[in-house]
């Protein structure tokens, strides 16, 4: 058997390079001191046999993997799509790689990839939080030595650095903007999963982006109303929220206004509208979350809540590449400004 079709390994490249074994370690692992011509000749050796390290040995044996694990909500939503770019971006000009994952929202999921991604030997985790009721896998990662980032979700008491926008304020804004302009009764429309097709009480929202949202927008409400009842929740698909749409249509007359809590929601609320012949904004005014692509060739335009997410991930790469260098300290809590993008889907409620 020839040195092409047997697997290669540190001794074939020591023999070649008539070194130890453990110099032919040191050079290809990146530790430790050698001369440059013995490093020149192992590296020559490597090449000519066509030597690939094994990466997770080599991260056992240095403690270095050069590898950072993210987890996000939903990859198919243009936010977390952005923002792992971010993150890559980031990762790749300090020379570390990234492994993506996807937890589809799922508590147990994020668990599981969380427990794959540290025996990947991760040196960093930056994770969009499920639930921030529920973050023992997160704190455990911490208390054995890997530092965690939260994107897009800040969990107290976690003790782990956070990127994520002001969505609170930025949604009372919103609210505020859309009052001046006339609106009295406005729907907010959301994927939360609740067992009523409203929310009850905010209780029932474990993610903290999203919490935050839709206290913003009840803290909008004029004294003596209450909005729970036009929080609709479910709207997880087209079906789904094409039903909620005829809903909101049909129970609650008077509706001038909708604000759609992302961008995929945001896209089928505009398709349900316009397959009912609703003009935008003559008859109903829509507001989505995110800038994706498809809120500016619609007609009209969509009006939404600019959220720079390349900026999240990049700062959220930032942070974890610090703590990983071994920055010590306080968490630190950056929350990013989400400014008003106005376009044709928004403007002065029928009739004002």
């Amino acid at each position: 058997m020839t040195a092409r079709n047997k697997k290669l390994t540190v001794a074939d490249v020591a023999r070649a390079a008539k070194v130890s074994k453990a110099t032919a370690a040191r050079v290809l692992g990146g530790y430790g001191v050698t001369s440059e011509r013995t490093r020149e000749a192992v590296l020559q050796a490597a090449q000519d046999l066509g030597y690939r390290p094994n990466e997770l040995a080599r991260s056992v044996s240095t403690g270095r993997s050069g590898l950072i694990g993210v987890v996000v909500g939903d990859i198919e939503n243009a936010f977390f799509a952005r923002a792992v770019r971010g993150i890559s971006d980031t990762a790749r000009a300090a020379g570390l790689n990234v492994i993506i994952s996807n937890s589809g929202e799922d508590l147990a999921q994020e668990r599981a990839l969380v427990s794959v991604l540290l025996r990947q030997q991760v040196q960093g985790l930056i994770v969009a939080p499920t639930d921030d009721g529920d973050v023992a896998h997160l704190a455990e990662a911490m208390a054995s030595g890997t530092p965690v980032v939260t994107i897009d979700r800040w969990v107290e008491g976690l003790g782990a650095d956070g990127i994520c926008g002001d969505d609170r304020a930025a949604t009372a804004a919103l609210v505020a903007q859309m009052q001046a302009l006339g609106h009295r009764r406005i729907a907010y429309v959301t994927a939360i999963r609740t067992p009523q097709p409203r929310l009850q009480s905010l209780a029932q929202v474990r993610i903290a982006a999203v919490r935050e949202r839709i206290a913003g927008f009840l803290s909008a409400a004029p004294a003596g109303q209450d909005w729970h009842e036009r929080v609709h929740t479910n709207a997880t698909g087209a079906a789904a929220i094409d039903a909620i749409v005829a809903r909101l249509l049909s129970e609650t007359p008077g509706v001038t206004a909708i604000l759609a809590s992302d961008s995929l929601v945001g896209a089928e609320v505009f398709r349900a509208l316009s397959a009912r012949g609703i003009a935008l904004p003559a008859q109903m005014s829509l507001v989505a979350w995110f800038d994706a692509d498809w809120s500016r060739v619609t007609v009209p335009a969509v009006t939404v809540v600019d959220q720079p997410t390349h900026r999240f991930g990049a700062l959220a790469a930032e942070r974890i590449i610090a703590r990983i260098g071994g920055e010590t300290g306080p968490a630190r809590h950056q929350r990013i400004e989400t400014p008003l993008i106005r376009r044709g889907s928004l403007g002065p409620a029928p009739g004002d």
